[in-house]
């Protein structure tokens, strides 16, 4: 849109008389008055394209449609507010793109809001931050309506389609509450950190059901699979019941790993609080072996010692061994990186951070909102690759030598 003469001239003289920032941004500043001028005339001009002829113009008769008159609407933006005029039609079928119908906010302001929101700030916080640095008055309706938005956005992340195979993906679920007819309730936030092929970090997704179960994670995995994941070499997981059955049910050939500092919290509380000490020793000599081998004869002589008291702690061991011995298999360099579900715990640290100023989420969209705006904030930091990543995938393709001949 060019400036019109008018504008040019209203422009001149008010730049002429300027003498400080709130006459050139205050309520009647010089560049207010052309941004309520330029808005103004896009407006008029997108009517005009809609309606297919010029304001007074013959072509308009019997047309179907016309003008109709003007609404006033009060718009917020970084400069504090400008009042605007829109044109209206009478059929009521104008929809305009540079000011959409009940848009209340204009350019950066939204952006920053969203911003303050992802931080994990309290609608209250965000409403005083506004006023105080931009000098604007915003209700919780008007920020509950802009972060909104962001469902859309997470809804198209969420439901993006995969890559073919993961070399490793680590999977944990993150508690929070939200209310649930007309009661509280405590919900799992299901999360699945993956490697890629690259070695960097990509979340693919975030769920949110009942307390974590094994139901339910065979529900993300059968989602994996149909949004084009075909194969999982390793997968990393807590101790939950039936999950490594979960995920062969799915992907048959993944191999699970088991947290091992899962397994050594698990372990603990079976264990006398001035026993803890002397059992974690011999115990770190088990899952500390350099061979799979030498872990069970070391596993064998804290069974000797100490299974007379603690029986319960050596049969978590016993019983989850298949699946906590797999990184024996492996180099140092990816037993660093399977052995724990730290990485994905890490990311909820993350999280907790932000949404540690709400005890409570008013429902599950508002919580899924919150993850996705920190993990999209998170995710611009993961441009590294894993530690040693080209020997990690040097020795993945020996030993999945067939499954990563057509990706690499």
């Amino acid at each position: 849109m060019d400036l019109t003469e008018e504008m040019i001239a209203q422009l001149k003289a008010d730049l002429k008389t300027a003498k400080t920032y709130q006459d050139l941004m205050g309520e009647n500043g010089a560049i207010k008055k052309i941004i309520k001028a330029s808005l103004e005339g896009m407006l008029d001009a997108e009517l005009t394209e809609h309606l297919g002829y010029e304001k007074y113009s013959p072509l308009g008769k019997n047309s179907g449609n016309s003008r109709n008159g003007k609404t006033h609407k009060t718009l917020k933006n970084d400069n504090e507010e400008i009042d605007i005029t829109v044109p209206r039609d009478r059929n009521g079928s104008f929809d305009p793109l540079i000011v959409k119908k009940y848009e209340r906010t204009l350019g950066p302001i939204e952006d920053k809001i969203i911003s303050m929101y992802a931080k994990g700030m309290t609608v209250r916080d965000i409403q005083s931050h506004v006023q105080e640095f931009y000098g604007l008055e915003v209700s919780a309706s008007l920020i509950a309506q802009i972060t909104d938005k962001i469902i859309d956005l997470a809804k198209e992340w969420h439901n993006r389609p995969l890559e073919n195979l993961y070399p490793i993906v680590f999977f944990d679920a993150i508690h929070y509450k939200v209310p649930s007819e007309e009661r509280v309730t405590n919900k799992a936030a299901y999360t699945c950190l993956s490697l890629n092929i690259d070695g960097r970090k990509d979340l693919l997704g975030l769920w949110v059901s009942e307390a974590e179960g094994a139901n339910f994670w065979l529900t993300v995995l059968t989602e994996l699979k149909n949004r084009g994941v075909q194969d999982i070499l390793i997968a990393c997981v807590d101790g939950l019941k039936g999950f490594p059955e979960a995920i062969n049910t799915v992907f048959p050939k993944t191999e699970i790993q088991l947290c091992i500092i899962h397994l050594i919290r698990n372990t603990l509380k079976y264990i006398a609080s001035n026993d803890q000490k002397m059992f974690m020793q011999e115990l770190r000599q088990a899952y500390s072996a350099l061979t799979e081998e030498a872990a069970l004869i070391a596993l064998d002589k804290l069974e000797e010692t100490w299974a007379k008291k603690y029986s319960l702690a050596i049969k978590t061991w016993r019983n989850n061994w298949t699946h906590s011995s797999t990184f024996f298999k492996y180099p140092t360099e990816i037993r660093k990186i399977i052995y724990t579900t730290n990485a994905v715990e890490a990311v909820h640290r993350q999280f907790r951070k932000v949404t540690k100023s709400k005890s409570i989420f008013p429902n599950d969209d508002a919580l899924k909102k919150m993850l996705f705006l920190s993990n999209r904030d998170l995710s611009k930091k993961w441009t590294m690759q894993a530690s040693n990543w080209a020997l990690v995938l040097s020795h993945l393709s020996v030993t999945f030598n067939e499954r990563l001949e057509n990706v690499l």
